[in-house]
C-alpha cells in the first residue's frame, strides 16, 4: 500500500481552525512575568448587528507598536501568502489577537498574559540568536525559532514557555484567518450563501445515513 501524501502545514491548519476558534481554551501560563489586567468591560448584550465597529470601540487595546509589529510578523509565518489568498498578517489578523487578547473575559485573559509575555519571549530569543528583533528577521531565521517551539510535546526545556506561547497564538492566528471571507473561501466553506432553491440534502448523504 502506498504511503498516503504528506499532510501541507495549510492543509493541517485548516484542519485546526475549526477546533481553535469554537474552544477558546488556554491552559494558565507558565511565564513569571504577570500581564496587567485589561481595564475595559465586558459589552454585555450582542453589539448591533448593522453598525460597524472600529477596533478599541468596546475597550482599550492592548499591543503596542512593537508587539503588533512582532505580531503581525508571527501571523504571516504560521499562515502565509499563497496564490491568490492574502497572509494572516495581510488580513489583520493581528488585530483580531489584540481585540481578543484586551477583552475583559475570564479565558482571554488567560491569553493575554500568554500572548504577551510570549511576543517579548520570542523577540528575546531572536535577539539572542540572530541579534536582532523578530520582525526584522529573514523567513529562514524566523522557521529556525518557530521549529524549537512549533510542536510542545517535543520542544526542549528551554522552549517550553516558547511552545506554549507558539500553540495558543497559533491557534489565534487560524481562528482569526479561518473566520474572514477570504479564509473562509480558502478552507472551502460555503455557507452563508443563498440559494434559489433548496433541493435537500444529497441522496448519497442520505443513502449513508440511513434515511434515504
Amino acid at each position: 500500500m502506498p504511503d498516503p501524501a504528506p499532510l501541507s502545514r495549510r492543509t493541517a491548519l485548516k484542519w485546526l481552525a475549526t477546533a481553535a476558534a469554537a474552544a477558546g481554551i488556554a491552559e494558565r501560563p507558565i511565564f513569571a512575568r504577570q500581564a496587567a489586567e485589561p481595564s475595559g468591560r465586558p459589552y454585555g448584550t450582542d453589539p448591533l448587528l448593522n453598525k460597524e465597529y472600529a477596533p478599541g470601540d468596546f475597550w482599550p487595546l492592548t499591543l503596542t507598536a512593537h508587539q503588533r509589529e512582532t505580531a503581525a510578523a508571527l501571523c504571516a509565518l504560521i499562515i502565509p501568502a499563497e496564490g491568490n489568498v492574502p497572509s494572516a498578517a495581510d488580513l489583520k489578523v493581528q488585530d483580531f489577537i489584540d481585540e481578543w487578547i484586551s477583552s475583559p473575559y475570564a479565558d482571554q485573559k488567560h491569553d493575554r498574559e500568554l500572548v504577551l509575555n510570549g511576543l517579548t519571549w520570542i523577540d528575546l530569543e531572536a535577539g539572542k540568536r540572530f541579534g536582532k528583533d523578530f520582525a526584522d528577521l529573514g523567513e529562514a531565521e524566523m522557521k529556525a525559532i518557530a521549529d524549537d517551539i512549533c510542536h510542545a510535546p517535543d520542544a526542549k526545556p528551554e522552549f517550553a514557555e516558547g511552545a506554549r506561547f507558539f500553540a495558543r497564538f497559533r491557534d489565534l492566528t487560524a481562528g482569526g484567518f479561518y473566520s474572514t471571507p477570504e479564509g473562509m473561501t480558502d478552507i472551502g466553506y460555503v455557507g452563508n450563501m443563498p440559494l434559489i432553491e433548496f433541493k435537500g440534502p444529497p441522496p448519497e448523504v442520505l443513502a449513508k445515513l440511513g434515511i434515504s
